[in-house]
């Protein structure tokens, strides 16, 4: 099990793990043949069998919906715009998170079994994933900001050649940014682990406000003031169009039309960042408060509440993008084998 905690975390869950190695006997060490091994653990999210296949279903679904994006927007050319390459780098980042993250969250019942190196590696993913998820959001941000603002200037500022650099960047900081944090981790894994078979992530103070701050508390700050100025000019837009009385010549329209576009994507996307808020919230309070108190159940919980994030995303593009159901369809229906598909209008 995977967790942000502090050394305080960490000393309070080497505890509660001497308790569990004087439990009885009838507790399951993950090891049998060795003494300092943890005990399998049953918390509330694997000790039913419909938990466990709800949880089963929300991967394959993660994987599946995610996979579904990527391909779309991959393969179409008429999907090869701005604003779909930033969404293209968050189905990345969340197809990782159904396909690594979820699962290993999912088996382990409080085992690690696949040796330090391993650990150390779905660590660094996790921390990467997210870290990659967030920089996404705040790149689609700043697209919908210039395209309602300066709808003017976006075809010249807003290229796909700067909006590759961008999510290169991206992910060459998370990644960056993500070995900073677990440097030390990386190094001597075993020093945070409380008994033999466990994987616990733990930073020290100074790194972890810096991830909170990186990861969650900046990208909220940057979001909402990007979103609190798109939504006062829709507003300001709403209220012009309503006042405007004289009729508009064909080419006006279109423009009218172009802006109700914009607008729509950004109430799309403005979805799919307050579903990042509430999923992340728990979460990344619990890793405040972590110190104070430390309960796996409860920690569980939260970072499944984090995953589901990467689960709702391209759930709001089925329902909200018209052009995601109609590549569904191609895809489902073998079409993108046939010659020519690339080119097939999708929008």
């Amino acid at each position: 099990m995977m967790k942000m905690l502090d050394q305080k975390a960490v000393r309070a869950l080497s505890s509660i793990s001497s308790l569990n190695m004087e439990a009885p006997e009838e507790a399951e060490l993950c090891f049998p043949h060795i003494n300092t091994s943890c005990r399998k653990t049953t918390g509330p999210y694997v000790e039913t069998m419909l938990t466990y296949t709800v949880l089963s279903c929300i991967t394959i679904l993660t994987v599946i919906l995610n996979l579904l994006v990527i391909i779309s927007i991959s393969h179409f050319k008429q999907l090869h715009t701005t604003t779909n390459l930033l969404l293209l780098s968050l189905a990345v980042a969340d197809f990782l998170v159904g396909l690594l993250e979820m699962p290993g969250h999912l088996h382990n019942q409080g085992c690690w079994l696949l040796g330090d190196p391993m650990c150390a590696v779905y660590c660094f993913l996790s921390f990467l994933v997210i870290s990659v998820s967030v920089g996404s959001m705040v790149l689609i941000s700043i697209d919908r900001y210039i395209a309602i603002c300066s709808p003017m200037f976006y075809t010249t500022r807003v290229t796909l050649s700067r909006v590759k650099l961008c999510v290169c960047l991206c992910w060459i900081f998370s990644f960056v940014h993500s070995i900073w944090i677990l440097r030390d981790f990386v190094i001597q894994p075993q020093i945070y682990y409380p008994c033999y078979g466990n994987c616990v992530v733990a930073v020290d103070v100074a790194e972890g406000a810096v991830d909170l701050v990186a990861t969650f508390l900046g990208p909220i700050l940057i979001i909402a003031i990007l979103y609190l100025r798109v939504f006062v000019v829709v507003v300001s837009q709403a209220r012009a169009m309503r006042s405007h009385v004289t009729v508009v010549s064909t080419a006006r329209s279109q423009t009218v039309k172009a802006k109700k576009s914009e607008i729509k994507a950004a109430r799309t996307l403005g979805i799919v960042m307050i579903v990042f808020l509430i999923c992340s919230c728990p979460y990344y309070c619990f890793a405040v408060t972590a110190e104070s108190k430390y309960d796996a159940s409860t920690a569980v919980v939260e970072l499944w509440f984090l995953y589901l994030n990467s689960t709702f995303n391209p759930v709001i593009y089925v329902f909200f993008y018209p052009w995601f159901r109609k590549s569904i369809k191609h895809i489902f229906t073998l079409q993108i084998l046939q010659p020519g598909s690339r080119g097939v209008s999708v929008m």
